[in-house]
């Protein structure tokens, strides 16, 4: 099979490259599998690699955000519905699966999905199967699903707001995709190929980033991951088309970012560390309502290593 990486992937991480390898080997097979991880890590677009790379390629490729579908129109987006199945259906809508026919369907946010249409999915994932709304006939439909998440579906699990068995008919092979802040020496790779990329596109001369620039955009944690790195190459580009840019130029937020070691601060004047140790078993107190297993996980302490530090103050 020849492989067809997708453009818009860039990455030369070991964290990153293992990641593909793996998708290499997942794409030859048509198991159904799942991507997890952070939002703007770029899910959609490694489903895509991994259809680019699979025998479906000549295919359709079909991506439905499970979070964006409304919820009264979700069943006949994704199984379709027979012209007058309800009000304002005035013609057969096929639906995203038999749209995908031969090829791969793509459910990004799947963890939105209602518990009806959970159930229902998960028919399809058994039988190849699907009804769509207003018909009495039963469809079937050649499928690759490739699903994906920044949800945690164990725990959607446990709170029954995502069916068990369709957790595990999802996560047969489940690929984590690393957070930017993951991958080792991407940011320095990646800020000048985008910013090439974005610049072609408007016309516009790359600007150069100084070292003292890049220091702060390599330490920086990226909550946004690859969707705000791209964001920032578009904004410095459109106001520093040609020039240099310094660290002085960048947003606020990666400037301050970068000087933060610590997560507390101490007072030039000093703290009284016992007096601070009390106060917070007081506040975890007050925040769990006195539930002190709960104010033990507020603290990251064990429950034992909790109920030893409020004898010591004398909290119980």
């Amino acid at each position: 099979m020849n492989k067809a990486p997708h453009n818009e992937l860039l990455g030369k991480s070991p964290e990153f490259e293992a990641l593909l390898r793996s998708l290499d080997i997942a794409a030859a097979t048509d198991v159904t599998l799942i991507l997890t991880g952070e939002s703007g890590t770029g899910k959609e677009l490694l489903a895509r690699y991994v259809h680019e790379n699979s025998r479906r390629s000549t295919e359709a490729f079909i991506a439905i955000n499970c979070a964006a579908l409304p919820e009264g129109l979700a069943e006949s987006e994704l199984f379709g519905h027979a012209k007058g199945a309800f009000t304002g259906a005035t013609t057969e809508n096929p639906g995203r699966i038999s749209q995908a026919e031969g090829g791969t369907l793509f459910l990004d946010e799947v963890g939105e999905m209602s518990l009806d249409i959970q159930a229902k999915l998960l028919r399809f994932l058994e039988s190849g199967e699907f009804q769509p709304v207003g018909s009495v006939k039963q469809r079937h439909a050649n499928v690759r699903l490739v699903a994906a998440t920044n949800a945690d579906l164990c725990k959607k699990v446990d709170d029954g707001s995502f069916r068990e068995d369709l957790y595990y008919r999802l996560n047969i092979i489940p690929f984590h995709v690393p957070p930017l802040r993951e991958r080792t020496g991407d940011i320095r790779l990646l800020i000048p190929q985008i910013t090439q990329r974005l610049a072609t596109a408007y016309g516009l001369t790359a600007p150069n980033y100084s070292e003292g620039a890049m220091k702060y955009l390599a330490s920086y944690a990226w909550p946004g991951n690859i969707r705000e790195l791209r964001n920032l190459c578009e904004r410095m580009l459109i106001l520093f088309s040609g020039k240099e840019i310094h660290e002085g130029n960048l947003p606020q937020e990666i400037r301050h970012q970068q000087t933060r070691r610590w997560t507390f601060d101490l007072p030039d004047s000093g703290i009284k560390l016992d007096q601070l140790e009390r106060e917070l078993l007081q506040q975890a107190l007050e925040k769990s309502q006195g539930n002190q297993s709960k104010a033990a996980r507020i603290l990251g302490l064990s429950r034992y290593a909790f109920m030893y530090r409020l004898k010591k103050y004398q909290l119980q």
